[in-house]
């Protein structure tokens, strides 16, 4: 009997192990190593191509469409859908490229559509491209063409992606599956997350799309006389797409212009959506009219989330995941999948036998992501049960550290316990040469608090963490974090050296007691990973605006030295702190420029031009403790 319940426990291991593992994927067969030129040619012979389609809007707009469907098909086809801002509808640069050629020799009809106003799609632009509207009648329009099963999936990464959710909220009756990656951006507010498509973290501005909308936007678009005839519409836009090349800007500098509304303006661009953007907080009804998803706008459709951990929108998107999982429809609900990869943002396709991010190796991270993609199409558009068996797990992601693929059924999995850690020291947590550390026990009511100075004008650098689109001027990933625990306002607390592996993987949350000489400051928290010989790799990192401690929408200034409870956004990972590592967690005021530094002075702190400094506390004492709570695997499946 013993020897049979041993048997049976290997197989379900090797069960659980065949699920979250995956085979490498094969970039030949899904023609990455392709030049664009191949690509085109080979889409020639197999495919038929309607190039510059304009399919007509409620509004009478316009929007450029590329059609390619597989040549001597039978019967309607279903249709794989990718909707984009970049330059990609002459098939010119882009993933587009390659799922155009993959889909049609996999009998799908694949459509690739630029947003509106963007090259040569008639109207104004706008973030998200107004899926509720184009991307619901552009639905429409497929769904009545000849060629069309009425089946369609939309499939992209990025801007490619975000689109995608408020689309979901529409139920459209075409819409039949959808594969949103690192899709972030298209979140408003969803649980504990308000951030507005990653516009904040906390109430904190992030600068990555200060730098993405010079490049994107372009209200003064030159545009070319109304072309009637196809034929000619689409030879003029092989040739000429309205493409710009925007003079080149010195980031690193300018970055740090004061006030921050006028950061593109004074390098002589007329007003756009940046303009429109940044004087807004966190909760103005302004966000409301755009293409934003926000929870109260139910969910209907089956999705294939992939996420990733050096993303700027991990955290939401596995909230909004898990809201479509419990708020969805009856269809939608149960079929809610999610892959979640140790990578930076939208870069699922290098990941293979020797991954290093940031720094750190990652050891194997190869998954399958085009086969698993297609095997999700093939399900909900050609109807196939035995492309996704039910005994797929609905989330499979990769532990860092632990350098392995794993399953669960929820996130986080079901097995994780929450494990409070506490900040303390004897009152001198500053920099890694202070007395900080991370323990077990709360402290008692006589501990000291930390004290340190925030100078907006000398701000803390950031150095990897989660990012993405910002010009170079953050590197995600893993990166060693001992030059930045240097400072002197940076506090440092660290565990003991773990006697045993321990396993994070889920939410992570902060709680900390805090006052400040300041009318409002930030509060800035980072997990970090240190190695026996020193090395201190971050794993995650988050930061809150104190004025939004009562709510987005209820800002309230601080009492000088009065103190408060700070909530950070939740950080979100899963991490294996090995035998021997320490447990570290930073403390400080600013990260930038990843962050907007706020000046301090408790006003409209985007249109000023001049800080205070900040005499900043972290109590930890008694009823103020601060302390972070991790998430903790409490066994494997």
């Amino acid at each position: 009997m013993t020897i049979t319940k041993t048997l049976l426990f290997i197989a379900s291991l090797a069960s659980a192990a065949a699920l979250a593992q995956q085979a490498p994927s094969s970039t030949g067969e899904y023609y990455r190593d392709y030049q664009p030129e191949a690509i085109i040619r080979e889409l020639k012979r197999d495919a038929v191509a309607d190039d510059a389609i304009m399919i007509p809007m409620r509004d009478g707009v316009g929007l450029d469409t590329n059609v390619y469907r597989p040549k001597n098909a039978k019967g309607p086809l279903p249709t794989i859908f990718w909707k984009t801002p970049y330059n990609e509808l002459e098939m010119k640069s882009g993933p587009a490229l390659n799922y155009a050629l993959a889909a049609v020799r996999r009998g799908y009809a694949f459509v690739v559509q630029n947003e509106r106003g963007r090259y040569f799609s008639e109207g104004n632009w706008q973030i998200l491209g107004q899926p509720q509207t184009d991307g619901y009648d552009t639905l429409t329009w497929i769904a009545k063409q000849a060629w069309s099963n009425g089946k369609v999936g939309t499939l992209g990464c990025s801007s490619s992606a975000e689109w995608q959710l408020a689309l979901a909220g529409t139920h459209h009756p075409a819409l039949a599956a959808m594969v949103p990656m690192s899709a972030g951006a298209g979140i408003g507010k969803v649980g504990r997350f308000q951030e507005q498509g990653n516009w904040y973290t906390g109430g904190v501005p992030r600068s990555l799309f200060f730098v993405w909308l010079y490049g994107v936007d372009n209200p003064l678009r030159a545009q070319l006389p109304l072309i009637t005839d196809p034929a000619m519409h689409a030879r003029v836009s092989q040739y000429n797409d309205l493409s710009v090349t925007k003079p080149k800007v010195e980031w690193t500098k300018q970055i740090r212009h004061l006030p921050v509304d006028k950061l593109l303006s004074d390098l002589g661009e007329p007003a756009g959506t940046f303009e429109q953007l940044i004087d807004r907080t966190p909760a103005d009804p302004a966000w409301r009219q755009g293409g934003l998803y926000h929870e109260d706008m139910g969910w209907g459709v089956p999705a294939l989330w992939f996420n990733s951990w050096y993303d700027v929108s991990i955290g939401p998107n596995l909230e909004l995941f898990n809201h479509a999982r419990t708020d969805g429809d009856k269809n939608a609900a149960p079929n809610q999948y999610a892959v979640v990869a140790p990578i930076p943002h939208c870069t699922y396709w290098k990941m293979g036998p020797d991954t290093t991010v940031g720094e750190r190796s990652m050891g194997d991270t190869s998954f399958d992501v085009d086969g698993t993609i297609f095997a999700w199409f093939d399900r909900w558009l050609k109807a196939d049960a035995n492309a996704w068996p039910a005994t797929t797990p609905h989330v499979r992601y990769f532990t860092m550290g632990e350098n392995r693929w794993n399953a669960a059924d929820s996130w986080p999995p079901k097995e994780v316990k929450s494990l409070r850690m506490y900040l303390r020291s004897e009152g001198a947590a500053n920099s890694l040469y202070g007395n900080g550390r991370l323990d077990l026990a709360a402290p008692p009511g006589s501990e000291k608090p930390d004290h340190f100075t925030y100078d907006p004008m000398n701000p803390v650098q950031t150095l990897g963490g989660s990012d993405c689109c910002n010009g170079g001027l953050v590197t995600p990933g893993a990166y060693d974090q001992r030059s930045i625990e240097a400072r002197s306002d940076v506090l440092v607390y660290s565990s003991e050296p773990l006697k045993e592996a321990m396993d994070v993987t889920g939410f992570v949350n902060a709680v900390l007691k805090v006052s400040s000489s300041a009318k409002d400051t930030d509060f800035a928290v980072k997990l970090v990973d240190v190695l026996p010989d020193g090395t201190a790799y971050i794993i995650a990192d988050t930061i809150f605006r104190a004025r939004y401690r009562n709510g987005f929408n209820k800002p309230e200034m601080m009492a000088p030295n009065a103190v408060y409870t700070i909530k950070p956004t939740p950080m979100t990972t899963s991490t294996r702190f090995d035998k021997g590592h320490r447990i570290r967690v930073e403390v400080t005021s600013s990260d930038f420029p990843k962050f907007v530094r706020n000046l301090n002075t408790g006003g409209a702190n985007e249109s000023e031009s001049t800080g205070v400094v900040a005499n900043n506390t972290i109590h930890h004492a008694g009823a103020n403790a601060s302390y972070i709570e991790l998430p903790i695997m409490q066994s494997k499946p």
